[in-house]
């Protein structure tokens, strides 16, 4: 048992190169370890993203109780992390074919007049960490992003019940399906939206500008170009009135107990997050400066900064889920659509 006054301890960034789907990573290996640390008292928190940069990987964020925890966190997750490296290699080579073209065009997205020499090889292209291996890497909070430190500390700790949310869906759902994917982040970016935004009319221009937001980021890139959004729209309808419409109903009633029950924990989620975030707000504790190179503007109205932190919020559960940008492009349009015409308040 830790004393009260022990310092605290500081984030970890563990980064887990690993040249296939990370899905049984997080269900085989940081599901026990997390509960491991929870078990004998040395974790405050973790949560997990993943990334591109460097090889696609997992970012691992652990949270010692105690700066003197901190060793035996270290230990106890580079043990973990061995063993399901050395139990189940990814098998595909880091920087082969489409891997290696995609992170090229993703890495000249990122870096448009040239990276930082310590993430660039030695012909000039960017580097690639070996395949199944990890290395500690700082943990960078992005505080322009989330309205400063206070944001940056509700961001942590909704992004722990993301990534507890994401492996109980590994566990219990069929997610290499792609339909399967695809239907439940629908879901989910429904429920947290319409918790953060009730007004349907709010909620279809915010999806609407969320659609656009991802086509201008990424336009030209060929990751949103050349998709017929009409025609997979109208093959998809009718489906999406009859699933989105109870979860509209229940969120306007106040019955999240109608939800399925992994989104009826969603639910009840989003609120405690809205309540937190508007609370900060209201404070005067929210300061942005996005994106980078933005002046700094502090958001006291409580709705503002709903919106501004809602994007990021849906982006990082989607990106835990293995939702590609294409996809999130295609289901912001088919959210924001279907609220205009199919699931129109009545």
């Amino acid at each position: 048992m830790s004393s009260p006054t022990a310092e605290p301890g500081s984030w970890l960034g563990m980064h887990i190169f690993y040249g296939a789907n990370a899905r049984p990573m997080v269900l085989e290996c940081v599901r026990p370890l997390v509960d491991e640390l929870t078990t004998l008292g040395l974790l405050d928190s973790y949560f997990y993203l993943n990334y591109w940069q460097e090889g696609p990987h997992v970012r691992l964020r652990l949270k010692p109780r105690t700066a003197a925890d901190e060793p035996a966190v270290r230990a106890a997750a580079e043990a973990a992390v061995q063993r399901f490296l050395a139990d189940r290699p990814a098998l595909y080579e880091m920087n082969a074919g489409f891997r290696g073209e995609l992170h090229e065009m993703l890495f000249r997205l990122e870096y448009p007049n040239g990276g930082p020499p310590e993430l660039l090889a030695a012909d000039g292209t960017a580097a690639m960490q070996p395949n199944n291996s990890f290395a500690y890497r700082p943990y960078e909070p992005e505080f322009g992003k989330y309205g400063g430190a206070p944001g940056v500390a509700l961001a942590e700790w909704h992004f722990r019940h993301s990534s507890d949310l994401v492996i109980d869906l590994v566990a219990t759902m069929n997610l290499h399906l792609r339909p399967v994917v695809l239907g439940i982040a629908s879901q989910l970016m429904l429920v947290m939206a319409g918790t953060f935004l009730p007004g349907r009319d709010d909620l279809a221009t915010f999806f609407d500008a969320y659609h656009q937001f991802w086509r201008h980021a990424f336009g030209g890139a060929g990751f949103v170009d050349n998709i017929d959004y009409d025609s997979m729209y109208e093959r998809s309808a009718a489906d999406l009135d009859r699933r989105f419409r109870p979860i509209l109903t229940a969120l306007e009633q106040g019955e999240p107990q109608r939800l399925p029950v992994f989104l009826r924990g969603w639910a009840e989620h989003a609120a405690q997050l809205r309540d937190r975030a508007s609370a900060l707000a209201g404070s005067g504790a929210l300061t942005f400066a996005y994106p980078e190179g933005a002046e700094p503007v502090t958001v006291t109205d409580p709705h503002q900064a709903l919106i501004r932190l809602l994007s990021p919020y849906l982006h990082m559960t989607n990106n835990r889920l293995y939702v590609t940008l294409r996809d999130e492009a295609y289901l912001a349009y088919l959210i924001g659509r279907a609220l205009r015409e199919t699931v129109p308040a009545r």
